[in-house]
């Protein structure tokens, strides 16, 4: 699918065709729609499943990068939902960056909740407050501040061949990189941490560079009050250095009643594919809140 703006979208589709409910799952930060194949394997009997690749990610296409930010991606996240699931009961799935565009869609759409929208499930994601310090938040912010962040990102687009033609991938440093930042204390094996640097080594590093800046700005808490409407889950990890745990408790709080908090203790940022049973476990018994609640959608 095409949005509104000109990029183009890959979705695709498993599950029954016929299921009264869809899922739509919505990646991570420089991932695509392959890091939830063990949650597609565990969902398809169930549900009718959407996924795609957000912009600039995977198979999808080419953002202009000074579109590279939550919001637009929260945009992004309602036109698939309008194209490919205009009708009937949806559960909204995030990981990441996906839980952030999730945010970002109910505080700019929400009527969907509560009425098509019946369900949300977070995985290691935040609301905000996430990028407080390092060097590169200090620069951004400088570049911000100077008026320069439009310039910088235009140079991005521009050096982006150069930078691509000249970026290693696959190289030990950034298995190390990976393996401290994606891993929580005792669950990173090497064909794990292999497989999780060729997926996000696929994003182009000027996508990745300038989605970073929406990061620093990302402030989605107004939105938590939105969700409020429908059953949650969220899903934390102990050992979470990307969106640590505390991020996903202050969720939960903030919805209230209706969250269900999971908290995986030694696991890392990449919980779905290293917890696979407990995250399968956890996204089984919302759909079963889901559908004990009645809840249905026109």
């Amino acid at each position: 699918m095409t949005t509104d703006d000109g990029v183009d979208l890959h979705v695709e589709f498993d599950g029954r065709e016929d299921a009264p409910l869809t899922v739509v799952l919505s990646h991570g930060f420089t991932a695509r729609l392959a890091e939830w194949e063990p949650q597609r394997a565990a969902l398809r009997d169930r549900a009718r499943l959407v996924l795609w690749d957000q912009r600039g990610h995977g198979r999808s296409g080419w953002t202009p990068l000074t579109r590279a930010t939550i919001d637009r991606t929260g945009h992004d996240l309602g036109q698939v939902l309008d194209a490919v699931a205009p009708a009937g009961p949806v559960v909204l799935a995030g990981h990441s960056m996906g839980g952030m565009s999730i945010l970002a869609l109910a505080r700019q759409r929400p009527e969907l909740f509560g009425t098509r929208v019946v369900g949300a499930f977070l995985l290691a994601t935040s609301a905000g407050g996430l990028v407080a310090g390092g060097l590169t938040g200090f620069l951004v912010r400088v570049l911000r501040r100077l008026r320069l962040l439009r310039l910088y990102l235009w140079l991005l687009q521009r050096l982006a061949p150069a930078l691509e033609r000249r970026r290693r991938r696959g190289t030990f440093l950034g298995r190390r990189a990976i393996r401290r930042l994606l891993f929580g204390r005792d669950d990173a094996d090497r064909r794990s941490v292999r497989m999780v640097q060729q997926l996000l080594e696929e994003t182009p590093l000027p996508v990745t560079m300038a989605f970073y800046a929406t990061f620093l700005d990302h402030d989605e808490t107004a939105a938590l009050e939105v969700l409020r409407r429908v059953p949650v889950t969220v899903v934390a990890a102990t050992h979470d250095r990307l969106t640590p745990e505390a991020h996903g408790r202050r969720i939960a709080e903030a919805v209230g009643p209706g969250a269900e908090l999971v908290v995986v203790p030694g696991a890392g940022h990449s919980v779905n594919l290293t917890r696979t049973e407990v995250v399968n476990r956890a996204f089984a018994g919302l759909l079963d809140r889901v559908q004990v609640g009645g809840r249905r959608a026109g």
